[in-house]
């Protein structure tokens, strides 16, 4: 049985995907939103995850993978928070902008449509097929 899907997203000028690839793996920390945090709690190894620049670019530019399951943020005293290790998988063919997502119908109901603030959020397989096509 294959895992979960997510979306992760970034301020590109903070980390972004092209970091990810040099680095070729980040703890990824410092969600804070108590939805986002559940969400990243779930998060097991194996996982695919789509990495969205957010800012000014607000697009879905990769595909990365949770290297392990979530564990407790070392830097989080209260031990509530999780974190993930993830590595990238691969730039997409083409960035697939929210404009774009947003402009499809088959979406409305998309978290990243709906709760556009959301940092962590799951994705459908059959939201995750629809994004690799529209990235080509």
């Amino acid at each position: 049985m294959r895992g979960m899907n997510w979306l992760f997203k970034e301020e590109p000028s903070h980390y972004g995907f092209d970091a990810l690839v040099k680095d070729k793996s980040t703890a990824w920390s410092g969600v804070r939103n108590p939805v986002a945090q559940r969400h990243l709690h779930a998060v097991k190894k194996g996982d695919r995850i789509f990495y969205y620049h957010t800012g000014d670019e607000k697009q879905i530019v990769g595909i990365a993978r949770a290297l392990g399951d979530a564990y407790p943020d070392p830097d989080d005293a209260t031990g509530k928070a999780a974190v993930v290790d993830v590595g990238p998988v691969k730039k997409l063919a083409r960035p697939v902008t929210l404009k774009e997502v947003k402009a499809d119908p088959f979406f409305k109901t998309f978290a990243l449509v709906r709760i556009s603030r959301l940092s962590v959020m799951p994705v459908t397989d059959a939201e995750w097929a629809r994004i690799e096509k529209m990235a080509g």
